[in-house]
């Protein structure tokens, strides 16, 4: 069986992340979320896949290759125009020899669930249930069919939503032909399958487990339920006088400074140096080539390559891009003072505690305090002593 993945755009949600590498190349759990997906679809039995790319295509064509490294056959079709789903499934249809599973690319999809979906009869639409359905498509179900669906309605009909997962038959491409531009301008696949609905054609299959990746803070939930599963692999050299509780996964060529301390689980890359005295917190992931020094604090963060957080700095729950450096004592903050949700840039995260978005290449000088639900976009310079809240563009200058 074939299956095809969407990965044609940017994802602006995940700004400013996006800035320098397409959504499905960001770093979850130590590695790109579209790995995830490739390494499930493999242990599921499916081997032939085809890439939709458009936005920054090059990276992950670099990366994945023809798909040999991953046990899988990898071919690239490129969507020219960011025209919708619709669209983008449409150009695959010289490719496709007969049923096949299309997912789209930020999402994490567990084994079983795919090897169910690819027993199914065509057509099918994986659905999961949400506590905000207000922020997907909303479906509801009779007799295990789709009866309707709804896109993004204030007042959704149901918890149930279209999880981005299905299986379709050949046939998808002539419904697709026949769909006309959004109100957006772009053709969207979930137009085609109202002809489905209608003819009480479309089946369903609920998700045991789904991950959505739509903005900066889902990768820390994303990345809570991968690292529940890793095994503990010690590459790196563990100076005396470390202490480690729990899981981790310590790249080659990595040190773990004497007076340490580590709550697992947690993923540290190649070529990094943690310590002397830092403390890593459970659910903290540290890219390659990183430098976390002495008296540094991380918890429950992902922290992308090539990033220095060196002297006496913490870092709450947030995700910091690459290229990056902290001054000494700058912190970031997690937690309001009333103990509410935190919002970025006025979109809800769904957590209590969260701190901060950063982009890639931003310097901090010392002493810089950053609050709660801050997004600092790629490039920025901050200047020591700064109080950084809210959004700041890319490459934003505070003196």
């Amino acid at each position: 069986m074939q299956c095809v993945i969407l990965a044609a755009g940017e994802g602006s949600r995940m700004r400013p992340l996006t800035t320098t590498r397409p959504k499905v190349m960001i770093p979850i759990a130590g590695k790109p979320m579209l790995e995830h997906l490739v390494t499930n679809l493999h242990d599921s039995g499916i081997k032939d896949i085809i890439i939709v790319v458009g936005y920054m295509e090059t990276s992950i064509r670099e990366w994945f290759g023809n798909g040999s490294k991953f046990g899988v056959s990898i071919k690239y079709v490129v969507q020219r125009k960011q025209l919708g789903t619709g669209n983008a499934l449409l150009v695959v249809e010289p490719f496709i020899t007969g049923k096949f599973i299309m997912l789209n690319g930020d999402m994490i999809m567990e084994i079983v669930d795919i090897q169910k979906l690819a027993r199914m009869k065509a057509p099918v639409m994986a659905v999961s249930t949400t506590t905000h359905p207000e922020n997907f498509g909303v479906v509801t179900i009779a007799k295990g069919k789709i009866t309707s669906l709804e896109e993004k309605s204030p007042h959704p009909k149901s918890d149930t939503i279209n999880a981005g997962a299905y299986l379709f038959e050949k046939d998808i491409f002539d419904v697709l032909k026949k769909i006309t531009p959004s109100k957006r301008g772009e053709y969207e696949l979930t137009d085609a399958l109202m002809d489905y609905i209608a003819d009480e054609k479309l089946r369903v299959h609920p998700l045991s487990s789904w991950l959505d990746v739509g903005y900066p803070w889902d990768i820390l939930t994303a990345s809570e339920h991968l690292l529940e599963k890793i095994e503990d692999k010690r590459l790196g050299t563990i100076e005396e006088n470390v202490v480690i509780r729990g899981r981790i996964v310590l790249g080659k060529g990595s040190v773990i400074k004497s007076g340490t301390y580590i709550e697992g689980p947690c993923v540290i890359g190649e070529n990094t140096s943690v310590g002397p005295n830092a403390y890593l917190r459970p659910g903290t992931v540290v890219g390659n080539n990183c430098h976390i020094g002495h008296a540094v604090e991380i918890k429950n963060s992902t922290v992308f390559d090539d990033t220095k957080i060196p002297h006496y700095n913490y870092i709450g729950d947030s995700v910091i891009g690459s290229g990056c450096n902290f001054g000494a004592g700058t912190k970031i903050a997690n937690l309001r003072h009333d103990k509410g949700i935190v919002k970025v840039s006025g979109v809800l995260t769904g957590r209590k505690k969260f701190g901060a978005v950063i982009g890639d290449d931003v310097m901090f000088g010392i002493n810089c305090s950053i609050n709660t639900g801050t997004s600092v976009g790629s490039g920025s310079r901050i200047g020591p002593h700064s109080l950084i809240y809210g959004k700041l563009e890319n490459n934003t200058v505070v003196k």
